[in-house]
């Protein structure tokens, strides 16, 4: 243990916990409405001399009451997809050098040169490069800071600056774009610019987090094994569990004998609810806290404060946010250019919304393709309820949350313990096919189906309806072995580990990744 860890940090701790007291307070005595208008008037005014700013009158709009200005910004600005803004904007500062990709955005959708690009993980997309700006750094290091002080101040005997918190990150190998500019994994960027008092606190090592994902799976089971110091990790649910699951067969012994200082875990991109289960069995009546937060490469949404259920909406980060209720959602989850939206004071409980942003990165209107559902104005709580996919073939529009929700439910009911999943349309059949990574062999395939269908029509009143109309006919289960759906990611899409997710609801048009899926099963080894 370093001395700053074992020595200064146990004699700092009465001043971070009293620091962490006042964050708090000053947290819960913003007002988040008059927040939202500041940062709009704030992007405006800096983006206004800018080619995007130009084109759409941002020096004027920024003259007006907001009332005013924010009616004027929807009228001129229509919600944009990735697509459109790289066929509007990004795509005249790109070339293919030799092979080598060039990206330079120079004053186009926020003044100045920009810095960074984090790589989206998309299912179906090619890579995406989000600008990442130095404002977005600095919104984001506030808002990791407005979490730990959350956790300081309700866990005060909290030993987690003594001890080091891993980070269960993509590669942070970054490419370079052109002079000074580079693009990664957005977990990658914000661990190779992580201040230097920081370092201390952090694994793994540089060495180690630059290896191919298989490789650093492995690192990093022997880093936990031999490091009995972690005191936190942080990561996607899927690859938490997978590592710790491989460190307590490596070790063989319990997770709080091989970790004993693990006190949390802090986890985000997908929701826990479908993995619960898994975890549980792995600490039993041991475990570690659980914060979940909403991070993502486009803007930062919001976090968990310990002893609440939902997570707080944080809207004082740097993005000006639009909601556009589900309804408005296309068959294939898009949002059109000039749907309706509404701002913060605007929002119902209850209501599920597709979340639209104006950033300090030099995105507008920009359609992030994540919905949420407020559970509470006062204080301002919310759930995560996936991306915009969902099941909509046969117009029953089941929702991400609904089918993470049923497999949650179902997990353990008939012995088989479901560790992934992802279920599609199977069209020429009219039903849904799941399939399900499962432990275990010969798992009841029919039960797990019946069950899986009980709760999506208690769940669903569309899918309900459809399925005694017989529009929907029941669905079908496969199982396959624990590994299989890691093995697919990787040998098929190319995409594993860090921050990419294997996707829930299959997002093609006709079930073309489920069907993958279920091909490659058959190659592998069908339990």
């Amino acid at each position: 243990m370093s001395i700053l860890r074992q020595f200064i940090m146990p004699a700092l701790a009465p001043a971070f916990r009293e620091g962490a007291r006042l964050a708090v307070h000053r947290f819960e005595q913003r007002d988040p409405v008059a927040a939202q208008q500041e940062t709009f008037s704030c992007l405006l005014q800096r983006a206004a001399d800018t080619r995007f700013g130009r084109d759409h009158k941002f020096a004027s709009l920024a003259r007006q009451p907001f009332a005013r200005a924010c009616e004027l910004y929807r009228r001129m600005v229509p919600i944009r997809t990735y697509a459109d803004f790289w066929r509007d904007y990004f795509r005249t500062g790109y070339a293919d050098d030799g092979g080598m990709p060039r990206l330079v955005l120079d004053n186009v959708t926020w003044p100045g040169r920009i810095p960074l690009f984090c790589e989206t993980s998309g299912t179906t997309a090619p890579t995406k490069y989000i600008p990442f700006t130095p404002e977005m750094f600095a919104a984001n290091r506030r808002a990791a800071r407005d979490l730990i002080a959350h956790y300081l101040a309700a866990v005060p005997d909290s030993r987690l600056f003594q001890g080091r918190f891993l980070y269960l990150s993509g590669s942070t190998a970054l490419t370079s774009l052109g002079p000074g500019i580079d693009s990664g994994d957005m977990s990658a960027i914000t661990l190779r610019n992580a201040p230097a008092w920081l370092r201390p606190f952090v694994a793994p090592p540089p060495e180690v987090a630059s290896l191919p994902w298989d490789a650093k799976i492995e690192a990093l089971t022997q880093l936990l094994l031999n490091d009995p110091e972690i005191s936190g990790i942080s990561g996607v649910p899927p690859w938490i569990l997978l590592l710790l699951e491989r460190v307590r067969k490596r070790g063989g012994k319990p997770l709080h004998v091989l970790l004993p200082n693990l006190e949390l875990i802090v986890h985000g991109g997908t929701s826990i609810l479908p993995y619960r289960r898994e975890f549980e069995a792995l600490f039993g009546d041991r475990s570690p806290r659980f914060l979940e937060l909403l991070p993502s490469s486009e803007g930062f949404m919001g976090f968990q404060i310990p002893g609440e259920s939902d997570m707080r909406f944080t809207p004082w980060y740097g993005v000006f946010f639009e909601f556009v209720p589900f309804s408005f959602l296309d068959g294939q989850g898009g949002v059109p250019a000039d749907a309706p939206t509404l701002t913060l004071e605007e929002i119902r409980t209850g209501e599920r919304y597709a979340i639209i942003m104006s950033t300090c990165a030099g995105l507008w209107r920009y359609h992030i393709g994540d919905t949420i559902r407020f559970t509470s104005l006062a204080p301002l709580t919310f759930e995560f309820t996936g991306r915009d996919r969902f099941l909509d073939r046969f117009e029953e529009k089941v929702t991400q949350a609904e089918a993470d929700r049923a497999v949650a439910e179902v997990n353990g009911q008939t012995g088989a313990d479901i560790v992934e999943f992802m279920v599609g349309p199977e069209i020429a059949e009219r039903r849904h096919l799941w399939v399900l990574a499962v432990k275990g062999a010969h798992p009841p395939t029919e039960r797990l189906a019946s069950l899986l269908d009980e709760r999506l029509i208690f769940f669903n009143a569309d899918y309900a309806t459809f399925r005694r109309q017989g529009r929907i006919k029941p669905p079908k289960v496969v199982a396959v072995a624990e590994d299989t759906l890691y093995r697919w990611s990787r040998e098929v899409r190319g995409k594993l580990g860090g921050q990419s997710k294997i996707p829930h609801i299959d997002p093609t048009l006709e079930g073309e990744q489920v069907r993958s899926l279920v091909d490659f099963a058959e190659g592998v080894e069908v339990v």
